[in-house]
């Protein structure tokens, strides 16, 4: 069942989405016209910004999908891959742009100012209003890294604005190619945290925002919880996070253990956003050999679990 929240939520990604595709077409345009290549980088880092949002967008319409008896999980994990493909392509972005880019540092071309100024400064209005639109629909961790991608393009059309300025005040040609220099850059930032959040994915790492030294010693200070191990935190995507362990609790009935396992659930959503848990409780101590490996153990053989 989806709350209410998901529908601002999908409007605010979907109309973001699509103003950033009218930018992007505009500012294509636009550069070819005024033969301005700081232009033409700012629309492929507009690209990066199409596919933070587009993934987003992809992510919340995904999950909503039911699961089934070949994805247990879901489809959360489509928008991870989407999003590799896209790192992939955002690098050849790059190498085209600081190819260009040194092209015309040897051979200026004749930028026509006026042109590159009106453009970028309705990149920056409408990048403005998408960034207050996706400030205020959510906290995700999804949302929040697609905000992050819009206001680098809003940083970006700003630095086009000063650009073409520069090039209709004094002329100087130069300032057209070294500004896309800088934009490539923020490209291939964006292309590199794109890459290494689906690989950390992929490879079910713990999440950035996470700590697991912090999250096991949370464990270990609930009142009726003796140790812990078999510890595992992975993310499904870059927002749903999944949990699981093995819960050595002090000897006691089983609707006891039931409630310190109830507790430790509720920890875990709470503070740390955790929303998939798997315990299982034992009534014994780990043996030497199995607590002196840490996680990734096989199960107690003794083990009682609820």
């Amino acid at each position: 069942m989806h709350t209410h929240r998901e529908r601002p939520l999908d409007s605010a990604l979907g109309s973001a989405l699509l103003l950033s595709l009218v930018i992007l077409v505009v500012e294509v345009v636009a550069g070819l016209a005024a033969h301005s290549l700081a232009l033409l980088a700012d629309a492929g880092h507009i690209v990066t910004d199409v596919a933070a949002l587009g993934l987003a967008w992809a992510a919340l319409r995904f999950a909503r999908r039911p699961v089934n008896a070949r994805r247990s999980y879901g489809y959360h994990r489509a928008g991870v891959l989407a999003g590799m493909v896209n790192g992939g392509t955002l690098a050849l972005v790059v190498l085209g742009i600081a190819y260009e880019a040194s092209r015309r540092l040897l051979h200026p071309q004749p930028v026509q100012g006026p042109i590159v100024i009106g453009a970028a400064l309705l990149a920056v209005a409408a990048n403005a209003f998408i960034a207050l639109r996706l400030r205020g629909a959510g906290h995700s961790l999804n949302i929040r890294a697609a905000l992050l991608h819009v206001v680098g393009d809003l940083a970006a059309s700003v630095g086009v604005v000063v650009a073409g300025l520069v090039i209709v005040l004094t002329g100087w040609l130069y300032a057209d190619p070294l500004l896309s220099l800088a934009i490539a850059g923020l490209i291939a930032w964006s292309a590199v945290r794109i890459m290494y959040e689906t690989y950390n994915i992929l490879m079910e790492g713990v999440p950035r925002h996470l700590d697991l030294p912090a999250v096991q010693a949370e464990l270990a200070a609930t009142p009726g919880v003796v140790s812990s191990h078999d510890v595992h935190v992975w993310g499904l995507d870059s927002d749903q996070v999944a949990f699981s362990c093995h819960l050595v609790v002090e000897e006691q009935g089983l609707s006891e253990a039931e409630h310190v396992m109830r507790t430790v659930e509720t920890m875990l959503c709470d503070r740390y956003g955790i929303g998939h848990t798997t315990i299982q409780v034992e009534y014994c101590h780990p043996c030497a050999q199995e607590a002196g490996h840490g996680a990734g153990q096989h199960n107690h053989p003794h083990a009682a679990t609820v």
